[in-house]
């Protein structure tokens, strides 16, 4: 069987593909209809959903200064999140988006005036009934002018709130034709009153109820009966995240039953674990990137030909070749890549050219070596990844010291605070929803301290622009400043590696490691 028609009849099992959509799919691979239907009864057979038993993962970047406030989650957290957390949207695995809490969604004209309608009779963990009140709260919350919240980008350009009935109006300042994508965001859970009263309760409406908090070390969750779609998730009895931030030891887990299913798998010990029984490994394309961050406003990168020479100095190829062994693209110095919709594809792609790197090294004037942080948690191959660049910025004159920092507390002591550090992001669902969140002047999360008046006015045109080709136009622009004026260096755009044990079934590649942090919460053990 073709990869493809395997993953539609895993699809198609896992309840992500009605029957008439795989075999309209399968008819154009030009599989027979006879033939078609036999696979499809295979997959139903096979990928029954079965309940019971403990599903556990393995994960990276937890540490114990870890919150379960979903304002502030971090990588960890906000993974675990997904499995007892429900939101007003979620995205499909296609990029799409699926109605959750929110069952209709509508607007103005001018897409400034949003309607959520939001789902009756749902039920929180705590026994309440989610309410349009609730989902109001939360959005409150999450976007009021001192939250913490990594949300707050995206929810900035909001003028008022309120609840009529069940529906949830949104005005917004300016128009916005992306805003239901935006609240696929993984920190807006939907909380009773928001999460105001006590947001590290663990409390939504999500299939698992929290049982088990220990930051850094694992989380864990029992089945909340009262889930309002139990066909669809919440097969095992329990599930838990165990926090396992060395790359070694989460294979080894994995090997000896500890786990059934690791993410952050490293490109080079991919096929190793191939060659492991009852073990395989899931690749898939996606938005996320990896990025060496420089804050724009401190010395000595505030001087915009150091900038440059940085950037300059990656030999993006070896990067790919070296650190992803293939399972990734360079990257080009702004964090869009061709699975965006809109995507710039004719911007001029930058290449390591140490000769220029070392003109505006020397034109900037600085001397002496530049501190860079790093760590295994930072990205898989974050660490051979900084003594590559180290080698590469050598060959332009450039000293890179190389600071390894450790995995526990470096998403709370050295991202957002050290000026030069490796970082990754996911990826978000649209283009001015990445762009709000870590580079809007005034996002809590504006990981190089980008302030550029000019890119915030086109992002804000670009939210409400109706025409797609008018938005595309605004994004390239946006993204020529972000590459030429920006802090953020992006060497490449990784693919998302997990390893699922042969027990686990149900599992289907999403945007995102793990089934896009859905996998405990939507998977079974089998027999």
């Amino acid at each position: 069987m073709s990869e493809e028609l395997e993953y539609l009849s895993y699809r198609f099992a896992a309840g992500r593909l009605s029957r008439r959509e795989f075999l309209g799919r399968a008819a154009a691979l030009g599989i027979s209809a006879t033939f078609a239907n036999l696979l499809l009864a295979t997959a139903t057979n096979a990928q029954t959903p079965k309940r019971g038993g403990i599903l556990k993962s393995g994960s990276s970047g937890g540490a114990a200064t870890d919150s379960i406030d979903p304002a502030i989650f971090s990588s960890t957290t906000a993974s675990f999140g997904k499995c007892w957390g429900e939101f007003l949207v979620a995205l499909t695995a296609d990029g799409g988006l699926e109605n959750r809490l929110a069952e209709e969604i509508g607007s103005s004209k001018d897409v400034k005036v949003w309607t959520f309608k939001i789902r009756r009779d749902v039920e929180f963990h705590n026994g309440k009934t989610v309410t349009a009140k609730d989902v109001v709260a939360t959005l409150e919350r999450h976007s009021n002018e001192e939250t913490k919240s990594g949300a707050q980008g995206i929810l900035a350009g909001i003028e008022s709130l309120k609840a009529d009935g069940n529906d949830v109006v949104i005005t917004l300042k300016e128009p916005n034709a992306e805003l239901p994508y935006l609240m696929t965001d993984y920190h807006l859970i939907i909380q009773p009153n928001g999460g105001k009263d006590n947001p590290t309760e663990g409390i939504s409406a999500g299939p698992y109820r929290v049982s088990v908090n220990e930051p850094g070390v694992r989380h864990g969750g029992e089945r909340f009966a009262n889930f309002w779609q139990s066909d669809k998730m919440g097969f095992a009895d329990q599930i838990e995240m165990l926090v396992i931030n060395d790359s070694t030891a989460r294979v080894s887990a994995l090997q000896g039953g500890q786990v059934h299913m690791i993410s952050g798998v490293e490109p080079k010990v991919v096929e190793l674990i191939k060659r492991m029984p009852n073990l395989r490994v899931e690749a898939l394309a996606g938005p996320g990137n990896y990025v060496f961050n420089m804050f724009c406003d401190t010395a000595p990168f505030d001087d915009p030909d150091l900038r440059m020479a940085l950037k300059l100095a990656v030999d993006r190829e070896q990067m790919v070749d070296k650190i992803l062994r293939g399972y990734g693209t360079v990257g080009n110095d702004f964090p869009v890549n061709e699975t965006y919709p809109l995507f710039p594809d004719d911007i001029e792609q930058r290449t390591f050219d140490p000769e220029k790197a070392a003109f505006h090294y020397k034109k900037s004037g600085h001397s002496g070596p530049i501190l860079f942080r790093t760590s295994e948690v930072a990205f898989p191959g974050a660490v051979d990844a900084a003594q590559l660049y180290q080698q590469s910025a050598a060959r332009a004159g450039i000293a890179i010291e190389v600071k390894r920092e450790p995995g526990d507390g470096y998403w709370s002591e050295v991202w957002l605070k050290q000026p030069f550090c490796a970082a990754y992001w996911s990826g978000r669902a649209t283009q001015g929803q990445i762009y709000s969140t870590a580079f809007l002047s005034t996002a809590p999360w504006n990981d190089t301290h980008f302030f550029n008046e000019r890119f915030d006015k086109l992002l804000i045109e670009a939210r409400g622009e109706l025409d797609l080709g008018k938005r595309k136009n605004l994004y390239r622009e946006m993204a020529i400043i972000v590459r030429d004026e920006g802090g953020v260096i992006v060497p490449m755009f990784n693919q998302f590696i997990d390893a699922i044990s042969d027990k686990v079934g149900g599992y289907v590649g999403e945007i995102d490691h793990l089934m896009n942090s859905t996998a405990l919460a939507k998977c079974w053990l089998e027999d």
